[in-house]
């Protein structure tokens, strides 16, 4: 175990969520490309922990844990390999851990500068930006 805490956040940066919110249940979107990936790949430097809105939800993680279980499976890992990532590796809190760093699509990077108030009502997740920029 790593003494380095990651911390993923769930909707937007595994799960594409593509489809929005249908409840804390139902994940209906593939992944993000490449976060499968990533997540083995930093499981060999950082203790992952994934939180989500999802998981203040009794149905949430364990919800979040199958759709990494099937997700880890379509890209061809066995069943044991998928749990024990899934079940064993990563951690699943339900508050926000003191992490070494957050990715979020969410979350801005606080510089030591304050955004102005017209910057976050106009802020966009990138899978948001991209809709709109493909769209003009």
């Amino acid at each position: 175990m790593s003494e380095k805490t990651l911390c993923l956040d769930f909707d937007g940066v595994i799960h594409s969520y593509t489809s929005g919110w249908k409840g804390p249940a139902e994940i209906p979107d593939p992944p993000v490309p490449g976060a499968l990936q990533f997540i083995i790949e930093a499981l060999s430097v950082f203790d992952i922990h994934i939180l989500s809105s999802r998981s203040a939800y009794k149905v949430g993680v364990p919800a979040m844990q199958q759709w990494l279980i099937e997700a880890f499976k379509a890209t061809g890992h066995s069943q044991h390999f998928a749990e024990d990532i899934a079940l064993t590796r990563i951690k699943w809190p339900t508050t926000k851990p003191p992490a070494h760093v957050t990715i979020d699509d969410r979350a801005l990077t606080f510089t030591g500068e304050w955004p102005s108030i017209d910057y976050l009502l106009n802020f966009k997740p990138w899978n948001k930006q991209k809709k709109e920029n493909n769209e003009k």
